[in-house]
Formats: C-alpha cells, structure tokens, sequence
C-alpha cells in the first residue's frame, strides 16, 4: 500500500496515550493518519481532508463524539466516510445510541490493536476497497489493485501511477461526482502542488485509454462541478 494510495484516517482522541498508540499502529499499517484532539478540531480536518474513514472517541471535551459522528452523517458530501466509535461505556443502550447516530462500528475500551486494525480495514474494505488491496468490477473494467492491472472487456488497459490512482478512485464510487478539489486531495494529496489544469490533462489520458478500439468513454463530464464514472 503505497502513500499515495493508503486510505486516509481522521484519529479524534484526547487521551495522548491512546491516540499515539493508535496513530502508531495504523501508520505501521500503511495508512495515512491525521490527529485531533476534540471534536472541533475534528469537523474542522473532517472539512479539510475528507478521509476515507473516522475512528472517534465517544467522551471528548467540547464536542461530544456522539455529536460530531451526527454532524458528519448530516452533511452529504461526508456522509458515506466511515467512523467507528471507541469508548468505554458496554452497555447495550449506549452501543445502540452510538449505531443510532449513524456509526458504522462501535469498539468498547479497552480493546486489542489488532480488533481495531482489523475493524478499520473490514470497513474500508467496503467504502474503499482499492485502497486495502482489494479488485474492483464496474461494467466492463475490471482492477487489479495488487498487480497494477486495468482490463476493459478483457482486454488490458495501460496506465500510468496517476491515471491508475484516478480510476480506481471513480471505480469505488461509481457515479459519484468528483469535484478537482476532491480528487486532487483523493489523488495527488493535499499538499501537492497541482492546478486543476493537471488534473483534466490526466483525466484526457485516462480517456484516452480506455476508449480504446472504439470503446464509449465512460468518464461524464459533469459542467461545472467535475467528473464521475459512468458505464452504462
């Protein structure tokens, strides 16, 4: 799993101690890590970033995990990141509130480091499965994310590191509208120092590619918001 393609984790956890071992642990994963520690300074890099999954402790001061996991699943263009829950209240009642406000999974302290990393990759697997090593299917292509491998009707496809990394994106969320801002984040990362001009030269390639032997180009232009993958 390379930087460039590691999911990206939003840690919110105001205990140091937790949140290094945490943060530790997921790097040593291969993952990307972004700290916060409160709830404000959650929402403000949830804004920033949009990461591919949330893991938020329940008691934090300020703003409550409880509501920063409902302000996230409110807003629509954050509502399909993930968050699990840590926390150390295990009572039926508080685990329910916690799937109630919208958490995908809810892990009860103290806990192992291995059932969290095994938590957070099951959930990416789901939300984003390129980025975990998984192959992806979407009409008629098909990615290879361990070998580097893109076919279309079975008939291979050669792309470049960015016009891979732009594809997989579209192919975990097929239809989805991607704006450049967030595919330059998504793609490039969010320090990188790239214009939107880059970006469509490298969706041009990507087309370019795939229309091969006369295949329909299945990336829509969407005026004035971006791109999406449609292959219908």
């Amino acid at each position: 799993m390379s930087a460039e393609t590691a999911p990206h984790i939003l840690v919110i956890e105001d205990e140091p101690a937790q949140m290094e071992l945490i943060r530790y642990n997921l790097e040593a994963q291969g993952f990307q890590v972004t700290q916060a520690g409160n709830g404000e300074d959650g929402l403000i890099h949830m804004e920033e970033i949009l990461p591919d999954l949330v893991v938020l402790d329940w008691m934090l001061p300020g703003v409550s995990g409880i509501e920063v996991c409902r302000q996230i699943k409110r807003q629509k263009h954050t509502r399909k990141v993930a968050v699990i829950m840590l926390t150390a209240r295990g009572e039926e009642a508080d685990r329910i509130r916690g799937l109630d406000t919208g958490a995908d999974d809810y892990v009860v302290k103290p806990y192992s480091v291995d059932e969290l990393i095994a938590r957070v990759r099951a959930l990416l697997r789901r939300t984003r499965p390129a980025g975990v090593g998984e192959n992806l299917i979407v009409g008629d292509l098909a990615l290879d994310s361990e070998q580097h491998k893109v076919t279309r009707n079975g008939t291979p496809v050669k792309l470049g590191p960015t016009e891979f990394r732009l594809l997989a994106t579209f192919m975990e969320s097929p239809k989805r509208v991607w704006s450049r801002d967030r595919l330059l984040d998504r793609v490039w990362g969010m320090d990188c120092d790239v214009d939107y001009r880059t970006i469509d030269v490298h969706i041009g390639r990507l087309r370019k590619a795939l229309k091969q032997s006369g295949m329909p180009d299945p990336i829509r232009t969407v005026r004035g918001t971006g791109y999406s993958l449609d292959t219908e």
